[in-house]
């Protein structure tokens, strides 16, 4: 069971544009989700458990349909998992296309007594899959990243003990693809730097932003 609040926002998302890195499609962007896995499995902020993507049909839009494909038995580089995916298009929407598969998986972040602890989707991962580009975009929810928690009360320990992870697979990622990452909009819940996330200014009593009433 989770012990973790998860905004209803991202607290930090970064995003490569990849043109250049490889032709765009299903097949690519699977390849591309699997060699960004590795480095995240790597780093114990993402091991993949699923794949879920959304159905489209040009002209109409979303059908409403939305697929979770299992990877238990399989990996996002299995050769065969493309026509798997084509395979669970719904039938009553013989056209339908997907733009965007995410890659939902489990995680390990670090309480502040040091105990490791799963959470699942700790980290989120999309790769676009639509013609226009090849693309990848990562985002987090939860506080532990950050020096202050989401009540604004200071943290240092919980994210000494998770955010140089993130970081360190950020600037890996970045190595992989060849460019930097760019920082998505900033949230009410928090704003992406390249390499990790900006840090609020506390107040006069040395607290951070109080965002809990964004959860009700």
């Amino acid at each position: 069971m989770s012990t973790l609040m998860r905004s209803p926002k991202e607290r930090g998302s970064w995003y490569w544009d990849l043109d250049e890195f490889d032709a765009p499609g299903l097949e690519t962007a699977l390849l591309l989700g699997a060699r960004v896995t590795e480095v995240l499995t790597r780093h114990e902020l993402l091991t993949p458990i699923q794949l879920q993507y959304v159905w489209n049909v040009t002209g109409m839009g979303t059908t409403g349909i939305t697929t979770t494909l299992d990877l238990a038995k399989t990996s996002l580089g299995d050769q065969n998992l493309p026509e798997r995916v084509r395979g669970s298009r719904p039938c009553s929407h013989p056209s339908a296309h997907i733009s965007f598969v995410e890659v939902l998986g489990t995680g390990t972040w670090i309480n502040e007594g040091g105990e490791a602890r799963t959470e699942y989707r700790l980290v989120d991962l999309s790769l676009c899959t639509a013609p226009t580009g090849l693309s990848a975009e990562l985002s987090v929810h939860h506080d532990v990243w950050g020096q202050y928690d989401f009540s604004g009360r200071p943290h240092p320990t919980v994210r000494a003990n998770n955010a140089p992870r993130l970081t360190a697979a950020l600037n890996d990622l970045s190595d992989l693809l060849g460019m930097p990452p760019e920082p998505g909009e900033p949230t009410y819940f928090g704003a992406a730097t390249v390499d990790g996330l900006a840090e609020p200014d506390a107040d006069e009593h040395g607290l951070g932003p109080d965002v809990t009433n964004w959860f009700h």
